[in-house]
């Protein structure tokens, strides 16, 4: 039975807030005792499990580790809070995390900020990938799980910026049974799509199992013009080859294909520099633009045990992304009375991006005077080429808005081969958790890092930066069972191309994380709640640039941004019935002259989203996101988006034990707001999805 722990829960501060109501208080209370009983998983798992939360993630240091263990900003979206949310494509992951927003760049291209820094790269089960996922938007039906982290994480990345890292967990082929799920989903803007789930066991000992997604959408947008086509195929086998070995091996299949796309939006200002108000379903798009991605992925894991505990772990995958595009940039201002004063960059690429991945590490438990430890050791190595041949028509043709006629420019240029790139980092690390004491436990790592640039063009010259170290350290005290208190030092490394006065590429920039805060964890860890100041600082910034006489530039390494605030969450279970995901976050950002940093991201969001057993067939729940005034530009190019607040809503009801329909409403007032804005090379904006609605029908065998 639940019990009312008034005295412990007053030491955290959301829980002060959330669990001293009389209300809750007094349901906590009249629960009756549950017995939670899990069969055997073969690999981590938040499928069936009807959690907000979940019990320990590894992305942070590759430690196991609960959410009240790891001394940074932790949070995970799991597989039932996709379902309720309905959360089908990147783009919904972005909106589902606090802290971060979206900077819709037009179409499916985002660039999204944290604590003022942009996202950058992604890890899959914990191996880091920088390539196209930005402009994906992909459907997360195949993967598990969200783990998230807040803040530098390079002991297990490397290079990138000290914003998040993003983990996303594959789903595997856990079940020993037949079993599969059928789900048809309709909505707005002729939104439709149908997915088939399916496990089942290879052998006869159940010991080789399979698991096969399938999934394809057709569906418009609230825009004109526009039409995506997206198809998923994803195939894993896991196998335990006695009773020390595990292996997984797999393949991703995704055709991506956008019909009607375009960069930057609309534009923004009349010739007057008043305001453009253009309709939400205005494009000013083509239909013969488009925008394709293929995506072909196989990968594999192997788990050896050693000896006891002690157990080797390899990840290995290959990534081959081709995108062909063509597309239309407009830029200029309106005149409101003849409509002339645009123009078009029709843009054309064809492009392949490569990308190996290996990662390899040995995890050492062990126990000294009655207190446990870990410690890991290991290597990764990310290699990663593009192939790219363009063509585009310059000087910009221009076009009159009231009579909206574009061709396609570029039916007789021919393209233009780029020289290949490359980047190849290499790194290894080792980290541990020790106790010092029954409730001080010491998590601490450190990695050193090799990278490399190169590109076909003798022009260029390579870049190589040698054994960049990126340390970790973190402290966390248990309070009591409840509570934690922890503070943090961690960085991240990214390479620049300026070069200082000798010629020599200035080092690269580094991204220095501190964090303290206290975390709660309550009902046997189906809470947990969290609050923590964070401050980030940047080094080595490519400053007070002055040319040269051979025409290039010289720059001096200094202090760049300066971001710091607060995050306020809450995930899991308030009681059997009540589930909530809730996050908010608040940070200012400002470079070296003191000036405001990354002005188009929102200070202050919030993401919130509950649901809540009626009875054993009923569901509901809603969610609300708000987001701070964001803007950019100043005097005639400045471009601002007032503070706003989105509602969804969602029901779900259990037909039988097989079949489930689900409703979801997202901004449920019709707010209109913009999703992105930017001043450069054009002045533009994009506008925020209306009111919509998808009904879902899943069919479980």
């Amino acid at each position: 039975m639940y019990q009312n722990k008034k005295k412990v829960i007053t030491l955290s501060f959301f829980a002060t807030i959330a669990l001293n109501t009389p209300l809750l208080a007094n349901e906590i209370i009249l629960l009756d005792s549950i017995e939670v009983t899990a069969a055997k998983q073969y690999y981590s798992t938040t499928e069936e499990v009807d959690s907000y939360t979940i019990g320990s993630m590894n992305t942070s240091t590759k430690l196991d580790l609960s959410i009240k263990e790891t001394p940074q900003n932790v949070s995970v979206i799991t597989s039932q809070e996709m379902e309720d949310r309905q959360i089908n494509s990147f783009h919904d992951v972005l909106a589902a995390i606090p802290g971060l927003t979206i900077n819709n760049r037009g179409g499916d291209n985002y660039v999204s900020f944290v604590r003022g820094f942009s996202l950058n790269y992604f890890k899959i089960d914990g191996v880091p990938t920088y390539s196209t996922v930005n402009d994906k938007n992909f459907d997360p039906i195949i993967y598990d799980r969200v783990e998230i982290v807040k803040g530098a994480n390079g002991l297990t990345t490397g290079e990138g910026d000290p914003s998040l890292a993003m983990n996303f967990i594959r789903k595997h082929a856990n079940s020993k049974e037949v079993q599969g799920t059928i789900s048809l989903n309709a909505g707005s803007w002729n939104d439709y799509s149908q997915s088939l789930d399916i496990s089942a066991p290879i052998t006869e000992d159940k010991h080789v199992r399979s698991r096969f997604i399938i999934k394809n959408e057709d569906s418009d947008a609230f825009y004109d013009n526009f039409h995506k086509k997206d198809k998923i195929f994803y195939g894993i086998v896991d196998a335990e080859l006695g009773d020390l070995t595990i292996l997984s091996l797999g393949a991703t299949y995704q055709d991506l294909q956008n019909k009607g796309v375009w960069s930057f939006g609309l534009p923004a200002f009349y010739t007057d520099n008043t305001y453009t108000n253009f309709s939400r379903s205005t494009s000013l798009t083509p239909d013969w633009t488009y925008s394709n991605l293929e995506t072909k992925e196989v990968f594999g894991s192997l788990k050896q045990y050693l000896y006891d505990d002690i157990s080797l772990n390899l990840s290995s995958s290959f990534i081959r992304t081709n995108r062909d595009t063509n597309t239309v940039q407009i830029r200029g201002k309106i005149n409101q009375i003849t409509g002339a004063g645009l123009n078009y960059n029709n843009y054309s690429t064809e492009a392949t991006f490569d990308e190996t991945n290996l990662d390899a590490y040995l995890s050492f438990p062990f126990t000294t005077f009655g207190l446990s430890h870990e410690v890991i050791t290991g290597f990764s190595y990310n290699e990663r080429t593009k192939e790219l041949r363009d063509r585009q028509v310059l000087p910009a043709p221009t076009f009159n808005f009231y009579h909206f006629t574009i061709p396609n420019a570029l039916e007789s240029v021919a393209f233009t081969e780029s020289p290949d790139e490359k980047i190849e980092q290499l790194g290894s690390y080792l980290a541990g958790r020790f106790s010092l004491s029954e409730n001080l436990k010491l998590i601490s790592g450190i990695r050193v890092s090799d990278w490399k640039y190169k590109k076909d063009d003798p022009s260029v010259a390579k870049r190589t930066f040698s054994s960049e170290l990126t340390p970790y350290a973190g402290l966390v005290y248990n309070l009591d069972s409840y509570h934690s208190v922890y503070v943090s030092y961690t960085d991240i490394f990214k390479p620049q191309n300026a070069k200082d006065i000798s010629g020599s590429y200035l080092d690269p920039i580094v991204g220095k994380s501190y964090e303290t805060g206290i975390k709660g964890e309550y009902f046997e860890g189906r809470l947990t709640t969290s609050f923590s100041l964070f401050k980030i600082v940047q080094d080595n910034v490519a400053t007070n640039g002055i040319k040269l006489l051979s025409g290039e530039w010289a720059y001096e390494a200094a202090k760049g941004v300066t971001s710091k605030g607060f995050e306020v969450g809450a995930s899991g279970d308030l009681t059997d019935r009540w589930s909530l995901a809730f996050g908010l976050a608040n940070f200012s950002a400002e470079d070296a002259k003191g000036d405001k940093f990354s002005t188009n991201a929102s200070r202050t969001t919030m993401s919130a989203f509950t649901k809540y057993k009626v009875n054993n067939e009923l569901s509901v729940g809603g969610g609300l996101n708000y987001y701070s005034k964001f803007y950019i530009g100043s005097g005639t190019t400045y471009i601002q988006e007032g503070a706003y607040s989105l509602v969804n809503l969602m029901a779900k009801y259990q037909l039988d034990k097989h079949t489930e329909l689900q409703l979801n409403i997202n901004n449920l007032f019709d707010k209109t707001y913009y999703e992105g804005v930017g001043n450069g090379p054009a002045n533009w904006y994009v506008y925020g999805a209306p009111r919509n609605a998808m009904l879902s029908m899943r069919y479980s065998f």
